[in-house]
């Protein structure tokens, strides 16, 4: 199910006395790897070129990937670990059983014979039902048809102004490609991008068994229509005005408004009575409404069925899985379907991922890196807490409550406490591969439905615990630290303390001051939508994150491209934050004494080095450019060279001077937090 954009706020990177991050074991800490450097790369001209090169150099790009980096490594080793758990469960499990029901959902995605041999047959059914949808009934399909991703997507949680209560959203979407500014923006590769849809389009009309002038036709009608809903859609950076999309409306009044809509209707066929919705962009509604009522019925139902069938696409046969990935060749310059193995785990993964994260845990994540983590994460709380004290920018009132929602922070490492139960979820073999997906978003629907009206469950994770990811989720006020990312290069319990605060030190520093970024302050200790800071503290924060956003506009990161600074805010705030924060909980770990030097490199190297090795990777140009415009994180080097380029004790540790390369003066530096 589609939810609204603004729901999707969560932010992802990816005691007292003198203790330190990990209990080292007899052996001397491990330091830096140097094969990870290119000595060849002076650190004052190109810091990240020096600190990863060897790396890049050593991992080049696979065909399967447009991005190749440390974060996509760890994937690959948790990927074997996965394999491994799901190919040894009991091949005789019961019917109904989790082990049953991962077990066959794999094998069905690895069952290219079967899946070749039924081409379209598992979309017959309900083709058909689209082939007749009349206008009237359009809205009804789209409540009910799992898969079908036209128009809009609606969803529930928390309130923004009252996260205790779940309440419903309804957000713009509906579009093939994803981003508007594929249809909005005119440009060469934009032209490019557009010509492979046309194909893709064409491509599954004919699968689906149209003739050259039908599939021709279905592709016409899908970019027109929508290139018209993509222009009235909120762009990337609108998306980030939290205030402009909380917008409360009563049923009641939108379906008098904009009868062609009828959402009252749409939840009555999802059996839920919804009175009041929070609608993200009410002139994309507008837009909504006009296309039901005036659009011929001939668009409406291409539209339908090319949303439907490309839902379906990845778990059909090879000639629907190719058209896929030609499209996404095209988007991002991959040149290699991932094995079918990969593909076919990642269901399961996802469908069943607490099924899945709890043999993980089992196996892989001892209880002694959550012991670990909890030491690591007091240290960061207690050295923000320093940070916020010591700003000169903030009022002692707005310090105040600042810290106020810092120690109010919720934690959690590793895994859920209570895991989710699936029993309500059937995986049949003896239905198509499509058939159980249905199945499963379906149930992802009803179980996120069911919550509307309810108490938020703050013990609820989202994200599974093999996720090599994190994430602060500000309507909660909580940071997240999966399992699957408390591994080496992240987290290592053999390593040198310097290098651990440095790699998951600034992760969970990075999480904590999402909680203060420019989304994040804008919500309270108890996670409301609240507006706590004084007016001139709010003008200072502001004026501070604007120089930062043009620290980040004036990077070209392709030719003719700039990077986006204000998309990339949020991020950018955050690694610069944890990274002082995460540098400051160290030192205060050596409580007063020096780090020892480990194969020639100081502790503050290593923390730096160890820093940007997190953000190691290789990428392509195509893929850098999609991310420019859809991601609301930096690439990987200007996370390393721009956030260094604020930060005085990077200069020192590398002797970086006046008339250096990577040398910013003092006075362009932007400190926030």
């Amino acid at each position: 199910m589609k939810k609204s954009n603004i729901l999707i706020l969560m932010a992802a990177v990816v005691a007292s006395g003198a203790y330190t991050a990990c209990t080292k074991s007899a052996a001397a800490p491990k330091g830096i790897d140097a094969a990870n450097l290119d000595t060849t790369v002076s650190p004052k001209v190109d810091f990240y070129g020096y600190a990863c090169g060897g790396w890049m150099k050593a991992n080049p790009l696979k065909p399967e990937y447009s991005r190749y980096g440390t974060f996509d490594e760890l994937g690959e080793n948790n990927r074997e670990q996965l394999k491994e758990l799901v190919l040894n469960l009991d091949p005789n499990a019961a019917e109904g059983t989790n082990a049953q029901k991962v077990r066959d959902l794999y094998a069905m995605g690895m069952d290219s014979v079967r899946l070749n041999e039924e081409g379209a047959k598992p979309l017959e059914k309900d083709l058909a039902t689209l082939y007749a949808a009349s206008r009237e009934n359009l809205v009804d399909l789209m409540a009910t048809l799992p898969g079908l991703g036209t128009f809009f997507g609606t969803g529930v949680s928390s309130d923004l102004a009252n996260s205790n209560i779940n309440t419903m959203y309804w957000g713009q979407g509906g579009l093939g490609l994803g981003d508007r500014d594929y249809y909005t923006e005119k440009s060469e590769r934009n032209d490019k991008i557009l010509a492979a849809y046309r194909t893709y389009l064409q491509t599954l009309a004919s699968l689906i068994g149209y003739d050259e002038t039908a599939a021709n036709r279905l592709a016409t009608n899908v970019i027109n229509l929508e290139t018209l809903l993509a222009a009235d859609q909120m762009t990337r950076t609108e998306q980030r005005d939290i205030a402009a999309q909380y917008n409360v409306r009563a049923v009641a009044d939108l379906d008098k408004e904009f009868p062609s809509v009828n959402l009252k209707h749409y939840f009555e066929l999802q059996n839920l009575d919804v009175d009041t919705v929070i609608v993200d962009s009410p002139k994309y509604y507008a837009t909504v409404a006009k296309a039901l009522a005036e659009q011929p019925e001939e668009v409406l139902r291409d539209y339908a069925v090319a949303s439907y069938v490309s839902s379906a696409a990845p778990y059909l046969s090879d000639d629907f899985i190719n058209a896929d990935f030609k499209l996404s060749q095209a988007l991002t310059g991959v040149e290699e379907q991932r094995p079918r193995w990969k593909r076919a785990l990642s269901v399961p993964n996802g469908v069943l991922g607490e099924v899945v994260g709890q043999l993980y845990v089992e196996k892989y994540f001892p209880e002694s890196s959550k012991e670990r983590m909890l030491t690591l994460v007091g240290n960061l709380q207690k050295s923000l807490g320093e940070h916020i004290d010591s700003l000169t920018w903030m009022s002692d009132t707005t310090k105040l409550r600042a810290k106020e929602k810092l120690a109010a922070f919720r934690v959690k490492i590793g895994y859920p406490d209570k895991w989710r139960d699936y029993s309500a979820l059937e995986i049949n073999p003896g239905k198509s591969y499509w058939e159980n997906i249905q199945q499963a978003i379906l149930f992802n629907q009803d179980y996120n439905n069911s919550d509307y009206g309810k108490p938020v469950d703050r013990e609820r994770w989202l994200m599974s615990p093999q996720t090599v990811n994190a994430y602060y989720n500000p309507s909660t006020n909580e940071i997240c630290f999966p399992a699957g990312i408390l591994q080496v290069p992240f987290f290592d319990p053999e390593a040198d303390d310097a290098v651990n605060y440095g790699a998951i030190g600034v992760v969970i520093g990075h999480e904590m001051t999402h909680g203060f970024d420019d989304q994040g302050r804008q919500f309270d200790k108890d996670g409301n939508f609240a507006d706590w800071w004084t007016p001139a503290d709010a003008e200072a924060f502001n004026a501070l994150a604007d120089k930062l956003v043009a620290q980040f506009d004036s990077i070209e990161v392709a030719p003719g491209l700039k990077a986006n600074g204000r998309l990339t805010l949020g991020e950018n705030i955050a690694d610069q934050g944890g990274l002082r924060v995460a540098y400051t909980a160290y030192k205060n770990s050596l409580n007063g004494t020096e780090g020892p030097v480990i194969n020639g490199f100081s502790p503050d190297q290593r923390f730096y080095l160890a820093y940007a090795n997190v953000w190691a990777g290789n990428i392509r140009e195509d893929e850098i450019r999609q991310r420019t415009m859809s991601d609301p994180h930096s690439l990987g080097k200007w996370r390393v060279d721009v956030s260094l380029r604020n930060i005085e004790p990077f200069f020192t540790a590398f002797g970086i001077t006046e008339g250096d390369p990577m040398f910013r003066p003092a006075d362009e530096r932007v400190i926030i937090w």
